[in-house]
This record gives structure tokens, C-alpha cells and sequence, in this order.
């Protein structure tokens, strides 16, 4: 029909994950999600489902002692599903059911994983789907026999559900008791079987569909990767390695070598965007804090089941500081020039989860009266979507909990794809205005 508006691509994502998340709070408060039987208020379901859609990981109700198993199956689905994205999932079903994709399916799909053309994205979809369950399925297998050792049968559940929410990045468990709720994965801190196999499932998922196939198709010659995969690769690794190292030295001096090291090394991992913890965030010293708040912030890589700014938005941010003080005229990375046009969206990416992350935690410690640094630290794990938090959220009033939704919504979708719903249209050309030197430093 004609004045008939077409939903654009960006504005498909955002409603998919509306839908996702309003279905999901529905179903959680149905009495036969939690333990003991009974309605959960909208608003507690409602957060529940956010941060398991958002794969964050906050929760108000102990996971593992206030929701029942159909609880749990609920959101683990919210996490897979929000881990995927709602678009792949719906490709998925299509892919199933044997239904062609559309030129429109195609494009909306390169967009929700952020691959660079339409061409082969059906293929790539498949192969993101394929690597998910062998990934997820390795990871629950290999901790199953030490998790049913631990929690007999019931290890069996609790082992595909560590898989699937290490690999989707969200940061929910199910160590809880009636006695120790909240507790994450501090249990096992001294265990490295474990710790091992969760935190390269958090490392995988994070990297982004992208690199994996990159890595699938060139093996282990790195000189063959493409300039993205490069840039997270290697990013990547400077953000876990350098961090551990601080950690290992100002934080978990006092504990024997091997449990330090491995301390220091999953708080680096899971500090972007998993949500799992080991250790006391809150008994942390103020520096470090602040260099977690900064990890939060930072994320996955693009087009990951993690959330954040992205690894590559920071590696373009500081090649273009470089180029600056180095006096070069074009930014670069590994030989390539970096267009202008991608480092105007850096700037912006950072600007706006700044924005959000400090008027997130104002909001919340004048509505709630808590001290300003513990609401940064909330306000970062929630626009992160990391899920990590010094033990407030379960205290935290309505409107606090509806900041973090926000938080925690924007932050998983991505700040461009806000801006690019809002204001999408057909492109206009306009006249430059004339062209003025201010200075700025």
C-alpha cells in the first residue's frame, strides 16, 4: 500500500528484543516459575527477564534457590536467544523449516551480527548456529562430571546451564543455597578444571561470529586474518593479560600461588561482560574498582554474544590518540588507514555509554541514597552488561531497577542502533555551512 511504512533494520532489532524480553517477564510470573509456587511481582520478573535478554546477569532473586526449574528454562532461553540475538534465532527456525531467506531477512540478519556484506550471510548464519551448539554442548559435557560429583543428578541441569550462560556471556548461575545466596562462582575458585573451561567459553563467545569464522577459514595463520579479527585478537589479549597481571599483584597477594593466579586471571576474563565472579567485587580496593569499571565498560568484541562498547571501538579510539601525537594525518592499525567516518562512530560510542554510565549511577544514588561509587559500579556492569555488582541491586528501589533496564538495554543492543532507529530515514544532502578553526586542549 502506498504511505505504507516499512520498518527498518535497526528498528526490527530493537522490537525483537521488546518482544523477547515482555514475553519472557510474563512467563516468569507465572507461579510455576518459582520454587515455592507463587506470582512474581512484574516488576522483579520484568528485570529478571531485561538482564537475562541483555545477557547481564543482575539479578533481584538468588537464581538458583527462588526460581524453579521451568524458571530457569525461561531464562536460559532469554539468554541463548539474547546471547544469538532475536534475528538469528528467527533465521534459525527459517533455516528449519526450510523457508527461502529474503533480500530484507538477509540484510536485517547482516545487521543484527554485523558482518560486513549481505553476501554469504545465510552461510555464516549457519555456521554461528553450528559452532554455538558445539561449543555450548563441549562445555556442558566437560563439566558435567565434576558438577554431578558435587550436586549428584541435579549437576547434570546445572552443567548445560554454566555452559550456555558462560558462552552467551550473562553471568547467571545456579551455586546459590538457602543459606548462601548470591554467591556466583566463588565456590569454585580453587578449582581449575573449571575455571578453565568457563573462562574459554567466555573468552570464544566474546570474540565475535566474525573472528570464529575468520579463524575457521585461515586457521592459524594470523598474517591471512582480516584487519577486524586482528584488531580483536589482539585487543583481546592485551585486556585480559594486563589486568590479570595487576590483579595478581595488588589484589590476591595473600592467597597461595596457584589460587592467585587463577583469581587473577577469571576476574580479568569475566570483568568483560560475563558476570561470573570467584572473588569479592566489593571488598576490592578503590583502584582496582575503578580499573574493573573500566574493563565493564570496554565489553566483548562486535558482533558477540558479549556487550559493551566493543574491543574494536577502544583499539580505533587509541590508534587515532596515536596518530595525534604521532603527527600522522590518517589513523592505522596492522598497515591499514582506518576511515574517518569510523572514528567519528568510536567517538560517538564512547561519548554515549560515558553519558549513560554517569547519569545511570546519579539517578540511582540519589533515588536510593547509596554512596556514588558503588552506583558507578552498578551502572557499568548495567550498561556493559556485564552483571557483576558489590551486592546492591536486590536493595535497589523501583526506579533504580528501571534505570538499570534502560542501562542494560541500550548497552546490549548497541548505541548506534539507537541512534540509527530513532533518526532512520532516506539520506538528504545538505549544503555545507563555511568552515571555521576553533582550538581545542
Amino acid at each position: 500500500m502506498a504511505g505504507k511504512k516499512r520498518l527498518s533494520t535497526f528498528q526490527t532489532i530493537l522490537i525483537g528484543f521488546i518482544a523477547l524480553v515482555l514475553t519472557g517477564a510474563l512467563l516468569l510470573m507465572l507461579p510455576i516459575s518459582s520454587s515455592d509456587w507463587k506470582v512474581t511481582p512484574f516488576d522483579e520478573a520484568f528485570f529478571t527477564a531485561v538482564s537475562a535478554g541483555c545477557v547481564t546477569g543482575l539479578v533481584v532473586h538468588d537464581t538458583a534457590t527462588y526460581w524453579s526449574y521451568f524458571g530457569q528454562a525461561v531464562i536460559l532461553v532469554l539468554i541463548q536467544i539474547g546471547g544469538l540475538g532475536v534475528v538469528t534465532m528467527a533465521a534459525m527456525l527459517s533455516l528449519l523449516s526450510g523457508r527461502k531467506i529474503s533480500l530484507m531477512q538477509r540484510s536485517t540478519m547482516q545487521e543484527a551480527i554485523s558482518a560486513h556484506q549481505v553476501g554469504g550471510i545465510v552461510r555464516l548464519t549457519r555456521f554461528i548456529l553450528i559452532a554455538t551448539g558445539i561449543f555450548e554442548g563441549a562445555g556442558a559435557l566437560l563439566m558435567m562430571p565434576s558438577f554431578v560429583m558435587r550436586f549428584g543428578p541435579r549437576g547434570i541441569w546445572m552443567a548445560f546451564f554454566h555452559s550456555i550462560s558462560a558462552f552467551c556471556n550473562a553471568g547467571f548461575d545456579l551455586m546459590g543455597t538457602p543459606d548462601a545466596k548470591y554467591q556466583s562462582l566463588t565456590s569454585l575458585a580453587g578449582d581449575p578444571y573449571l575455571n578453565v573451561i568457563i573462562m574459554l567459553l567466555i573468552i570464544i563467545g566474546g570474540i565475535g561470529f566474525l573472528t570464529w569464522d575468520d579463524i575457521r577459514r585461515n586457521k592459524f595463520k594470523f598474517s591471512r586474518y582480516s584487519l577486524q579479527s586482528k584488531i580483536v585478537l589482539v585487543t583481546s589479549a592485551v585486556l585480559i593479560v594486563l589486568p590479570a597481571v595487576y590483579l595478581f599483584f595488588a589484589e590476591y597477594s595473600g592467597e597461595p600461588a596457584g589460587r592467585r593466579v587463577l583469581l587473577s586471571l577469571f576476574q580479568s576474563v569475566t570483568t568483560r561482560t560475563a558476570g561470573f565472579n570467584t572473588g569479592d567485587f566489593g571488598a576490592m580496593r578503590g583502584a582496582s574498582m575503578g580499573i574493573v569499571m573500566a574493563l565493564m565498560l570496554v565489553g566483548g568484541s562486535t558482533g558477540s554474544t558479549a556487550g559493551g562498547m566493543k574491543t574494536t571501538t577502544l583499539a580505533v579510539l587509541v590508534a587515532n590518540l596515536l596518530s595525534v601525537f604521532s603527527r600522522k594525518e590518517d589513523t592505522q592499525l596492522f598497515g591499514r588507514r582506518i576511515d574517518d567516518g569510523i572514528i567519528r562512530n568510536a567517538a560517538t560510542i564512547l561519548m554515549m555509554y560515558l553519558g549513560l554510565f554517569l547519569s545511570g549511577a546519579v539517578v540511582i544514588s540519589l533515588a536510593d541514597g547509596i554512596p556514588f561509587s558503588k552506583c558507578l559500579f552498578e551502572a557499568a556492569s548495567a550498561v556493559g552488561t556485564v552483571g557483576l555488582t558489590t551486592g546492591i541491586t536486590p536493595d535497589l528501589g523501583i526506579v533504580s531497577r528501571l534505570v538499570l533496564c534502560i542501562l542494560m538495554f541500550l548497552g546490549r543492543v548497541g548505541g548506534l542502533t539507537i541512534i540509527f532507529s530513532a533518526f532512520s530515514g532516506p539520506a538528504r544532502n545538505f549544503s555545507k555551512p563555511p568552515l571555521e578553526k576553533i582550538t581545542v586542549g
